[in-house]
């Protein structure tokens, strides 16, 4: 019996359409989980997202709190327990509704009831944070040079519409970022609420308890926040940063980006008195960024990354400190831990802090106590935990949890019991069935190096009826395979016959910094020869066909992919996403070029650049690129496409190569119809050079 369609697998137009969870936010009392849920419109074209609120004992179902056209996302709850989040709805007290309105913060009361629109600003509002006792709002919104007050920023933004202008005159680096264009407005640091004055003006504080009377009827109408500037002129420094703020609601605690000489940046850390808008630096160079700032409960640390500058021969490092919100020296926490801290949260005392980082091909969550430094597990599955929130009483950590068995679904896990299983709450999103089964692979490297990968099989892979073997090498360099990817998903493969290799070679996280160090600056010797390695140990399995393999990747993966094709014909294919391809030609070109000079020396680039080895390539590839990938440039897959096509000594039709071009995509594939032809055209190239279909 055909089990084809039998899962979502099957066709990459069901799988798209499956919801996906992403973020988590708990409510002040502890009583409320919530969370944004995306799925695909009803012609499957566009992404949309809502607010699902979710039952932290686990006992009620999920429903849904928002339905808005637009979608809505980036929840976080005030004080009183109401909650706030962004979206693009039309204002309802607005006479001229624009096509394009900016994004806006609204507001949905915790009793119950419609959702009410309280912030505006012409460039939109984002990255909103609250004071957990003030309630003190703090936001970006994109502001144009200049521009002293909304008023004149809209001014300005008419100006430049009616003009048709869309030149952007540049003073500094960087003028774009992954997908995006920089300018001309940029990003500004807002506040509002308790303990913000507003400028020039004599503002009524009255509360929603104090209303009476006619002040009461005037709630039928919410107020709007009038936000005050904190950051008038901050010339760049505020390009992709992120911020917290005190309980109190009176410190803004906020990275800042710093223009160096010769067009390099540094990251410092800056404290902003929300009353007056002063700044002072908290810390600031060293060879290092301070970043992903998370303010204590009791308002007097900050949680934080030290990110060590690169140099041709030494490799990133993070590591986690705490630094006094009233200045002072950074205290390193769990200075022996070898380990690299992607998302933290803090204990409500103040005695510890919850952390998820990449281990071993996963990203469990551990608790780190402060005054002694001890590291504790507390997942001991397979799972890859994101998103952590302490209760208020401090009892459990809820998280998302994933791993390459399930998608992202909330959980509850003890903060103070080791290695536990975590207990699965209910969940809007789906539980798929999958169209095979998981394991992993386990070899060594030519230097003695332990080495690992999982393993994605169909159910028909036995050893009478081997799969077909697809090598997927992942992005980064530094990141690992541990988490469910709604983009790189290797379960549609599976579902169409192939086993699917997913290996952390050198210069991935979870195993160390030596691990890291073994491939820094010598891209195409160890990640290499770990790949090959690693592909050599899955196609000794009596259930892989070592006659049938491809190898695929993007960005970094995709630079390994180019690699191989110029350094083997072990492959019959070879699929290449937003990848690297001349060295000389990506590091000036790229995003940040200042970032690349600390990674590679010239030669380092002349001795690893793939296209030395273009004559070499015998394996037909598919090259696939966004034409907005601002990461790596749309020049590396034109001229990489070019020199295959000039290689080819055939006839015209006869060229065994493709190039899938995606005009209106950038480093990622993320719209819904261009994901399906991504997976369908990939499906379609192994199918010919792999399969012989």
């Amino acid at each position: 019996m055909s089990t084809r369609f039998r899962t979502p697998f099957d066709d990459p137009r069901d799988f798209v359409a499956l919801p996906r969870l992403a973020g988590l936010a708990l409510a002040p009392d502890g009583s409320r989980l919530v969370t944004t849920v995306t799925v695909t419109d009803a012609e499957r074209t566009t992404l949309r997202s809502s607010l699902w609120q979710v039952d932290p004992t686990g006992q009620r179902p999920a429903h849904r709190l928002t339905r808005g056209a637009s979608g809505e996302s980036a929840p976080v709850f005030a004080p009183d327990g109401d909650l706030l989040f962004s979206a693009a709805r039309p204002d309802p007290d607005a006479k001229d509704q624009p096509d394009d309105a900016p994004s806006a913060l609204w507001r949905l009361p915790a009793a119950g009831g419609e959702a009410r629109l309280i912030g505006t600003r012409p460039g939109g509002i984002g990255g909103v944070v609250v004071a957990r006792r003030a309630g003190t709002i703090a936001a970006t919104s994109m502001t144009m040079p200049g521009a002293t007050s909304a008023e004149d920023d809209e001014k300005l933004r008419t100006e430049r519409k009616d003009r048709k202008l869309s030149a952007i005159l540049h003073t500094g680096h960087p003028v774009r970022f992954w997908d995006h264009d920089l300018g001309p407005d940029e990003p500004r640091l807002l506040a509002a609420g308790p303990g913000v004055p507003v400028a020039g003006a004599d503002v009524d504080q009255t509360t929603d308890e104090e209303a009476t009377g006619d002040e009461a009827a005037d709630e039928l109408v919410e107020p709007r926040v009038d936000w005050r500037d904190l950051t008038p002129d901050p010339s760049g420094a505020l390009v992709e940063t992120s911020h917290d703020i005190t309980p109190d609601g009176r410190t803004l605690i906020t990275e800042w980006r710093i223009a160096e000489r010769r067009g390099a940046n540094r990251v410092a850390l800056v404290a902003i008195d929300v009353a007056t808008g002063e700044r002072r630096v908290l810390l600031d160079g060293g060879g290092h960024d301070w970043v992903a700032p998370r303010v204590s409960p009791d308002g007097t640390r900050v949680a934080l990354l030290r990110d060590r500058h690169s140099t041709p021969t030494t490799p990133v490092d993070l590591r986690l400190v705490v630094v006094p919100v009233e200045g002072g020296d950074a205290v390193e926490i769990a200075p022996g831990w070898d380990r690299w801290v992607s998302q933290l949260a803090w204990v409500p005392d103040g005695s510890a802090v919850v952390v998820t980082a990449d281990d071993h091909g996963r990203s469990p969550l551990f608790r780190i106590d402060l005054a002694t430094a001890e590291v504790t597990r507390l997942t001991g599955d397979d799972g890859a935990y994101t998103d952590p929130v302490v209760s208020p009483d401090g009892r459990h950590v809820y998280a998302l949890r994933s791993s390459y068995d399930s998608p992202p679904a909330p959980v509850r896990v003890d903060a103070a019991v080791p290695g536990q299983e975590p207990v699965r709450l209910l969940s809007p999103g789906a539980d798929p069935e999958l169209p095979g089964r998981l394991t992993e692979v386990e070899t060594t490297a030519e230097d003695g190096a332990p080495l690992r990968a999982w393993l994605a099989l169909p159910h028909s892979a036995t050893g009478d009826t081997p799969a077909p073997l697809l090598l997927w090498v992942h992005g980064g360099p530094l990141g690992s395979w541990n988490s469910w990817h709604w983009r790189w998903n290797p379960w549609v493969l599976v579902a169409r016959g192939y086993a699917v290799l997913l290996p952390d070679p050198a210069l991935s996280t979870g195993y160390g910094l030596d691990f890291i160090a073994r491939g820094w600056g010598t891209w195409g010797e160890k990640p290499y020869t770990d790949l090959m390695a690693v592909t050599d140990a899955a196609e000794a399995r009596a259930d892989i066909d070592a006659s049938r393999t491809a190898a695929m990747g993007g960005s970094f993966g995709g630079y390994m992919a180019n690699w191989i094709a110029g350094h083997t014909d072990r492959f019959s294919a070879v699929v290449t996403h937003a990848s690297l391809w001349a060295l000389d030609q990506f590091g000036p070109t790229t995003d940040a070029p200042f970032y690349w000079r600390r990674e590679m020396t010239a030669a380092q680039s002349r001795a690893n650049t793939p296209d030395a080895a273009a004559a070499d390539i015998r394996t037909p590839m598919l090259v696939i690129h966004g034409d907005r990938d601002y990461r790596v440039p749309i020049g590396e897959a034109l001229r990489l496409w070019w020199e295959l096509v000039e290689r080819h000594d055939g006839e015209p039709e006869d060229l065994p190569h493709r190039f899938l071009y995606f005009p209106d995509e950038g480093h990622w594939i993320l719209r819904p119809q261009n994901s399906v032809a991504w997976y369908e055209t990939i499906i379609e190239f192994l199918d010919r050079h792999v399969l012989g279909a």
